[in-house]
């Protein structure tokens, strides 16, 4: 990572929110508007009506109404734009599954982020995170913000985790663009755990820290032990973070996974928004 790869992957000019209208939306709605009035950003908006052909010609009535419903639910994000003196353009998308529709969504936008909510934190991780959450994080090509009911991300600090993976020097650079632009303190942690010393933890600290200074950024580094995804979400609570920027995956390359193992338990367990940056 270097001065010169910071700027385009930390952009926030265009986002994408996609929101189903549940109350599992509603803080991904909030912050989405909060986050693109802070950053000057366009706002998409996204919804999709769940049908295919074989549906559509049995029941067009049925798909008549489900569009309703969705340009319902755009129109009162709108309302809500308009009121943070935004405007937004939406979209209705129509497929079998929801993932896929939001991924070509903001391929057509060309989103640096897409927004989503989180549901509850009972259940199997699966249902915690959503399976169209994990799926869009595999296959987006942008970063993933995954936000919470009750998360608020502007006038809190920041937290970046990191391990010194490439997709952790991804994270570092939109941790860099969002302190930037938000006003935000920026507090640098790497986890020895899974075999990573505290030394080794603590350079990787050290290095994020020297290439964010190069920014005009100043950060708190941090070094803890433990397992990385229950200390990560502890340290969020106890800095009192709204946000938490990590990558899409660690230092094992799996990324044959649609989201690494760490990721998915802090987006299931974080009380704070979760921004997971791909590269």
């Amino acid at each position: 990572m270097n001065a010169e790869q910071l700027s385009p992957t930390g952009r926030f000019e265009r986002i994408l929110l996609a929101t189903d209208g549940s109350e599992y939306a509603a803080g991904a709605t909030r912050e989405a508007i909060a986050i693109a009035a802070k950053c000057g950003a366009q706002l998409h908006v996204v919804t999709v009506v769940r049908t295919n052909a074989e549906y559509e010609s049995l029941a067009p009535k049925l798909v008549e109404q489900a569009e309703a419903q969705a340009r319902e639910r755009l129109d009162a994000v709108s309302t809500q734009a308009q009121a943070a003196g935004l405007a937004c353009e939406t979209l209705i998308r129509h497929g079998e599954d929801a993932y896929p529709e939001i991924v070509a969504a903001a391929e057509a936008t060309n989103a640096d982020v897409i927004v989503m909510g989180r549901r509850g934190r009972s259940g199997l991780m699966r249902l915690m995170m959503g399976g169209n959450t994990g799926r869009v994080i595999g296959h987006a090509r942008c970063a993933v913000l995954v936000v919470p009911r009750a998360a608020e991300i502007i006038g809190k600090p920041l937290l970046l985790a990191t391990d010194g993976s490439r997709h952790g020097d991804a994270a570092a650079q939109s941790a860099v663009a969002l302190a930037k632009r938000c006003g935000a303190a920026l507090t640098v942690l790497s986890v020895a755990g899974d075999g990573k010393s505290l030394d080794e933890a603590q350079r990787v600290v050290d290095r994020s820290i020297a290439l964010i200074g190069e920014q005009g950024v100043q950060a708190e580094g941090l070094t803890l032990s433990g397992r990385p995804d229950e200390v990560i979400t502890r340290t969020a609570e106890e800095r009192g973070a709204g946000l938490i920027v990590m990558g899409s995956h660690g230092r094992t390359g799996l990324d044959r996974l649609l989201v690494g193992s760490v990721s998915e338990r802090v987006i299931g367990h974080a009380q704070a928004a979760v921004l997971v940056v791909r590269l």
